[in-house]
C-alpha cells in the first residue's frame, strides 16, 4: 500500500494539524523573554506600592498628588497602574511577542526546518500571531490582576474618582476596568500587526521588536506636533488613551470606537502585506 499521495504527500498529512497551537504555545511559554516579560509586569504594581509607601512618608510634596490619586482605592490604583504602562511598557512587550515570533526562528536557522516538516507557510504565521495574542492578552491580564488585588488590599475597595472628580461603586468601575481594557487591547493591535510584519522582513529580533517599538515613539511625537492638525487623527495610535473615558460619569464611546477601528484597519494592513511577503519570502535561514 502507498503511504504517500500522487502530489508526493505522506499519507494522512493535513497542513492544518501541523504547529499546534499548544504546542506552540507551551514552547514561547518556556522562553526566558516570555516569562521575564510577564514577571516585570506581575512585579510593576509592587514597585509601584512601594513607591506610594515611600512617597507619602516622605516631606516631598510635588509628588503628592500622584500619590493621593493612586492610594484612593484599589481601582483607583489599577487605573493609574494602567496610565503609567500604556504609553511605552505595554507596547514593548506587544512588540517583544510579535516581533521576536518569526524573525527569532529565522535567526535560530529553526525557521526552514519548520517548513520542510512540512508547516505551510500561512498556517505558521497564523499559529505564530495567535500565540502571540494570546501572550500579549496575559501579560495585560497579569498587570491589571495583579495590580487590582494590591491595591485593593492595601487601600481598599474604594470607590474609582473621576476625572471631574465624582465617585463609581467598585463594581461600577469594575465593568468600566474591563471596558478599559478590552480597548487598550485593541488599541495595540497597529503595534502587532507592525511587529509581526518586521518579524517576517528581517531575521533580526532586536531589529523588528525595536522598529515597531521606534515607531510608536515617533508616532507620539508627532501625535504632539499641533501644527499637523486634524492629520495626527490618522496616525497610529493617536487614540492610545481614549480608554480613560470609560471612566468617566457616562461612557464616551465616540473616541474608542474610533480608535478601535483605527488600529484594526492599520492591523489588518499590516498583517496582509507581512502575509503576501512571507509567501513569497526565500527562506535561506
Amino acid at each position: 500500500m502507498s503511504t504517500t499521495h500522487a502530489d508526493g504527500r505522506a499519507a494522512g498529512y493535513t497542513g492544518g494539524s501541523t504547529l499546534p497551537f499548544r504546542t506552540e504555545l507551551r514552547r514561547q511559554l518556556g522562553r526566558r523573554r516570555t516569562q521575564l516579560a510577564i514577571g516585570f509586569l506581575a512585579l510593576l504594581p509592587v514597585i509601584l506600592a512601594i513607591a506610594f509607601t515611600v512617597g507619602s512618608s516622605s516631606a516631598d510634596t510635588d509628588a503628592g498628588g500622584l500619590i493621593e490619586l493612586g492610594t484612593r482605592g484599589g481601582m483607583n490604583f489599577t487605573v493609574f497602574a494602567l496610565f503609567m504602562s500604556v504609553g511605552f511598557l505595554l507596547i514593548v512587550v506587544v512588540a517583544l511577542f510579535f516581533g521576536d515570533s518569526v524573525a527569532s526562528e529565522a535567526s535560530w536557522s529553526s525557521l526552514r526546518y519548520l517548513l520542510a516538516i512540512p508547516v505551510p507557510r500561512s498556517r505558521l504565521l497564523t499559529q505564530k500571531a495567535l500565540v502571540s495574542a494570546t501572550l500579549s492578552s496575559v501579560a495585560i491580564v497579569v498587570l491589571v490582576g495583579v495590580s487590582l488585588v494590591i491595591g485593593t488590599v492595601m487601600y481598599g475597595a474604594e470607590s474609582l474618582i473621576t476625572p471631574l472628580g465624582e465617585g463609581l461603586s467598585y463594581g461600577t468601575s469594575l465593568v468600566r476596568l474591563l471596558i478599559a481594557v478590552a480597548y487598550i487591547g485593541i488599541n495595540l493591535l497597529w503595534v502587532a500587526g507592525l511587529a509581526m510584519l518586521l518579524s517576517v522582513l528581517t531575521d533580526a529580533p532586536l531589529g523588528a521588536v525595536g522598529g515597531a517599538v521606534m515607531t510608536s515613539i515617533l508616532m507620539q511625537i508627532l501625535d504632539q506636533i499641533t501644527a499637523l492638525g486634524s492629520l495626527r487623527n490618522y496616525l497610529p495610535g493617536h487614540y492610545a488613551n481614549s480608554w480613560i473615558d470609560a471612566f468617566g460619569t457616562s461612557i464616551d464611546w465616540n473616541d474608542m470606537v474610533v480608535g478601535s477601528f483605527s488600529a484594526i484597519t492599520y492591523a489588518a494592513v499590516f498583517g496582509l502585506i507581512a502575509w503576501r511577503r512571507f509567501a513569497t519570502k526565500d527562506i535561506t535561514s
